[in-house]
This record gives C-alpha cells, sequence and structure tokens, in this order.
C-alpha cells in the first residue's frame, strides 16, 4: 500500500486539516451530479445499453478482471459486446485498440482488454466519442461495456456496477483529499449491482461476490509456455506490481505456496529495462498489465500470472434481466 493508500485507510488527526477540503470535493461532485440530473448539463445516450464497471475509490479494485468476464458471459448469452475505456498511461486520445498496439499509447489496461477479450476496444478521455466511434466502426454491436467511468456522467448509462476491494473496502469513509473516495458511499444506493473482490464474508459490505484466481504463469516471450507455480519453489523469485493494490498481487503469490520478493510500483507505471535490472538472471514475476508494458525487453525467465474473475452465479442472471428491461422499453 502507498503512503496515500496508508493515509487514507485511516483516520488520525491530522486527516481534520484536509476534512474541509473534502466537504468541498463532495459538494462540487453533488452540484455535478444534480446539473446533470435536472437537465442543465446534458448527458449523451447511445443507441444500444451502455454498462459501466466502475468504483466509488481512488484505486484499483478489480474492474478490469469483471469487464472480461462480463463481456464473456455476455457473449455467450446472444449478446454482441464492445469495450469502452479511457487509456490511463497511454495518450487519451481516440483510438481503435488492436492486440499489438503499443501501451505508450494506448494504455496498459485498453491493451491487455484487446488482447483478453478478442472484442472490440475504443480508448479515449472523452467515452461518449469513443463509444460514438465504435458503434460506428462496428454496427453489429448490441452493447457497450465501459471499464470505469462512473464518474463520467456525460455518459448516459443503463446499468451501473461498482466494484469494491474486500479487503480495504471504502477505507475511512471520507471523500478525496482525507479519504480514498470519489463520491460519498450514498452513492452505493443508486447502482444497479455491487461486485464485492475478495476478502471476508463481511454484511457491511453487500453485494456478489468475486473473486480472481491464476495457476499458471506465461512466459512473456513465448506466451504459449506455461508453469505452475509448483515448478518456480525453488527458484530465487522476484516480484513487481504496478497495480492500484500491489499488495493483492503479491498475496496471490504467497497463497501459492511462493517465496520472492516484492518491488511495487506505482499504479501504471511506465516501465523501462532499467527498473528491473535488479532482478538479473534471476525469475521475474509481475502481473499481466505489467506485462504488456514489458514484453518489449523481456527476458526469457520473466513470467506473467493471467487471472480469472470468479463472480457468484446470481451476478450474470441480474445483469440479463436488466438487460431484457432496458430492450423492452425501447421497443415500446
Amino acid at each position: 500500500m502507498s503512503v496515500l493508500e496508508h493515509f487514507w485507510y485511516r483516520r488520525r488527526p491530522a486527516h481534520l486539516l484536509l476534512y474541509p477540503l473534502s466537504l468541498t470535493f463532495g459538494a462540487l461532485a453533488a452540484a455535478r451530479r444534480a446539473l446533470y440530473r435536472i437537465g442543465l448539463l446534458q448527458g449523451e445516450q447511445l443507441s444500444v445499453p451502455l454498462i459501466v464497471v466502475g468504483n466509488i475509490t481512488a484505486g484499483g479494485t478489480g474492474k478490469t478482471p469483471l469487464v472480461l468476464w462480463l463481456c464473456e458471459f455476455l457473449q455467450e448469452s446472444g449478446h454482441r459486446p464492445g469495450i469502452v475505456t479511457r487509456g490511463y498511461g497511454g495518450s487519451e486520445t481516440l483510438q481503435e485498440v488492436g492486440v499489438d498496439g503499443d501501451p505508450a499509447q494506448t494504455g496498459d489496461e485498453p491493451l491487455l482488454l484487446a488482447r483478453r477479450s478478442g472484442l472490440p476496444v475504443f480508448a479515449a478521455r472523452d467515452r461518449v466519442a469513443a463509444a460514438r466511434a465504435l458503434l460506428a466502426a462496428y454496427p453489429d454491436r448490441s452493447v457497450i461495456v465501459s471499464d470505469d467511468g462512473l464518474q463520467h456522467y456525460r455518459m448516459r448509462r443503463d446499468i451501473e456496477i461498482v466494484v469494491i476491494d474486500g479487503e480495504r473496502g471504502l477505507g475511512n469513509g471520507w471523500l478525496l483529499p482525507a479519504g480514498p473516495l470519489r463520491e460519498p458511499p450514498s452513492r452505493l444506493e443508486r447502482v444497479d449491482a455491487i461486485v464485492i473482490n475478495a476478502g471476508d464474508d463481511d454484511a457491511r459490505l453487500p453485494g456478489f461476490r468475486m473473486r480472481l484466481t491464476g495457476r499458471r504463469f506465461q512466459n512473456l516471450l513465448n506466451p504459449a509456455v506455461h508453469l505452475l507455480a509448483s515448478e518456480l519453489e525453488d527458484r530465487p523469485l522476484h516480484a513487481v506490481a504496478g497495480i492500484g493494490n500491489p499488495a493483492r498481487f503479491f498475496a496471490t503469490l504467497h497463497a501459492l505456496g511462493l517465496r520472492f520478493r516484492p518491488h511495487p510500483f506505482p499504479d501504471h507505471f511506465r516501465y523501462r529495462a532499467d527498473d528491473l535490472a535488479f532482478a538479473g538472471e534471476e525469475t521475474l514475476l509481475m502481473t499481466e498489465k505489467d506485462a504488456v508494458k514489458c514484453t518489449a525487453f523481456a527476458r526469457e525467465n520473466w513470467w506473467s500470472l493471467p487471472v480469472e474473475a470468479e463472480v457468484d452465479a446470481g451476478f450474470g442472471a441480474a445483469i440479463l434481466a436488466k438487460l431484457r428491461g432496458i430492450h423492452g422499453r425501447k421497443a415500446a
């Protein structure tokens, strides 16, 4: 956990100094929501249903694995999804993200989404423009899934899904900058579904449960080559994680029985070869999100851990029911 996040996930006297700023932040956010609600600021509606997968906290919660799971589920259910995202860590200009994209241009998560999903992925700071460009290029798409964008109110959405880190929860419960919240906890009362990523079965965090599982490591230079954790146990290991919550990745490796030296990096960190020189000839483990940025200078002993989301069975059924309601309203 970074120093800032360590600060956000507790309450100390020092927080009181920032609390007035949190009140100001909350008032501005509420005013902006109200302007869209009463129509003084205009949102834009797409021609197909839009599902937003977002969060109300700063930092990673596991949105991207859920987006991948949701898109696969929708395809299996007869829908034709496309994906839009902002493209953090890239140029954030309007672009279609191909599987051979440059992560410095596309951002790490959009490139991962394109490679894992095989679906049309468009990225832009203006997600409305991204969605319209996607539908223009792929008019057969029947639903758009937005990776993040819960606070992008100009983009009218039909279904809102919020992902919460089950271990960190809502932090100290205060808005930025005194806490991690982008919106107050009451915002959760207005979303269509809450998904809790791991953590204990805590009744204070009601919602569908999700767990990320990964068992086989994939070689960065030869993606067809895989190793089980048991094949790495006797090697000197290093692990890097440039994600919203590096501790989660390290905990996953520990759960697989591995001992390693952890090296956390900031979220969306742009790696260079020199940044990882500490590993030398020893084995280096990383997340998929890190791997898309390191493949260009990878060594043969660098491995990533692909993960899959496992979600409560009722979640998919709930989303399909809401989609049927949307199609019914549009047909009426």
